[in-house]
């Protein structure tokens, strides 16, 4: 289990209600103000909110065109009545693929193709965790290459809350990667020294022998 998922969803009831549109609450579109939670986007329609949403951080750096990648989120519903995850749609990737689990169902794709939907029930006052164990969210196909700090904007469709938008950005690594040896500006420095001291020497020693072979002359002489 992902802790940086499930730390992101503590004191979620203490959360001021996100500004949402004047439109009514329920089947109407609705669009959340573009936030960001400790961890990942946050976003909030109806009584449903969005937590720590990002896409995993690729293995090598980054995700080439082709590659799948993983949304990672905690879907928090606050209401008294269950909801459903009915779809992810968006621009930038082929289809989505969701397992709950262990199964796998393709969802459509971005161009608007239909498929059957494996929908995530989301459980009154409950929480569900999105993070590739009991159920995992993949965006397959990319489009384009992706590094981190780039983003898909993704849209979230609730049978009852609707439709929430959010950009979901690729992830940091969750440990510092390895960037190789520093530089040491004090050794290139106590180097250049040292080159300019043995060349002053030659330069000395190249004197000193002209100095000689001089001497050696005018004796000849």
């Amino acid at each position: 289990m992902n802790r940086a998922l499930r730390a992101a969803t503590v004191g979620v009831l203490l959360l001021s209600p996100v500004a949402l549109s004047a439109c009514s609450a329920g089947q109407v579109t609705q669009t959340a103000t573009q936030e960001r939670d400790k961890v990942g986007a946050m976003a909030q329609v109806g009584d449903i909110t969005l937590r720590a949403a990002e896409l995993e951080y690729p293995r090598g750096g980054s995700y080439e065109a082709g590659d799948d990648a993983e949304l990672m989120l905690a879907i928090v519903n606050g209401g008294q009545e269950g909801d459903t995850l009915l779809e992810v749609d968006g621009e930038g990737f082929g289809g989505v693929e969701i397992e709950t689990a262990g199964t796998a169902t393709t969802v459509g794709s971005a161009s608007g193709g239909a498929a059957d939907s494996e929908e995530i029930e989301i459980p009154a006052d409950g929480t569900v965790f999105v993070d590739g164990d009991d159920t995992s969210i993949t965006l397959t196909d990319l489009d384009d290459s992706l590094t981190v700090g780039e983003y898909l904007e993704l849209t979230l469709t609730f049978e009852d809350a609707g439709e929430v938008t959010l950009p979901v950005t690729v992830a940091n690594p969750d440990e510092a990667q390895d960037r190789g040896e520093a530089f040491d500006f004090h050794h290139e420095e106590e180097a250049e020294e040292e080159s300019g001291e043995e060349a002053a020497r030659e330069r000395e020693s190249a004197g000193e022998s002209a100095d000689d072979s001089g001497a050696g002359n005018e004796g000849g002489e």
